[in-house]
């Protein structure tokens, strides 16, 4: 049986992470493909980082922002 995936980020796509209190946009540089699920490269400057699409967000959370400085 063929399953079909549909990731819900392109590489390409700036994002957010949800967690991130700095709210710095990333680019999405990879994706695979896991027994556990869709993971995505997140650049940042010069280093990257590995991350479920749970972790990720296309909004700008300026609330978090404004509360962490």
């Amino acid at each position: 049986m063929e399953k079909k995936l549909h990731p819900k980020y392109q590489i390409g796509d700036v994002v957010f992470l949800k967690t991130d209190t700095d709210q710095y946009h990333r680019i999405v540089t990879a994706i695979c493909i896991r027994v556990t699920g869709v993971q995505y490269e997140l650049g940042f400057g010069h280093s990257s980082s590995w991350h479920y699409d749970i972790e990720i967000t296309k909004d700008k959370d300026i609330l978090k922002k404004i509360l962490s400085d």
